[in-house]
């Protein structure tokens, strides 16, 4: 594992859920474990949900998001400048952090001295 990232419901800042509506959510297509984590979480707490946009990317479904067609359950350092989280003010089910693995058979030398640089740089942009 390096390291544990924090997820949050990110909307455009002049975003405005309708009320009575449901929450339009902006997702990865299936099999994403964060669009399923968030659709399991929003159905145990019983908020009715729609799907409003399937992108096929994490750029895709930012540029929904700032283009206000609903909000998405995406890491922080995934958004462009000027997403807000909007989970607190729609009593949204607060997103857990996700271990963030690396896998490999490297075991030594230069190839693992990069790895080791590369999780550390990855560490640092997660927390930052």
């Amino acid at each position: 594992m390096i390291a544990q990232e924090k997820f949050g419901w990110f909307a455009s800042p002049n975003w405005q859920h309708r009320a009575g509506e449901p929450l339009p959510l902006a997702t990865m297509p299936e099999p994403c474990g964060v669009r399923a984590l968030a659709e399991k979480l929003l159905d145990k707490a019983g908020i009715p949900w729609t799907e409003i946009f399937v992108g096929g990317g994490v750029t895709a479904v930012a540029a929904a998001v700032m283009a206000g067609l609903g909000v998405a359950a995406l890491a922080p350092r995934m958004l462009p400048l000027g997403a807000v989280d909007v989970g607190a003010k729609l009593k949204l089910p607060k997103l857990p952090r996700l271990p963030v693995l690396l896998h490999t058979r490297i075991k030594d030398g230069r190839p693992r001295d990069a790895l080791t640089a590369l999780s550390v740089a990855f560490r640092s942009v997660v927390r930052g």
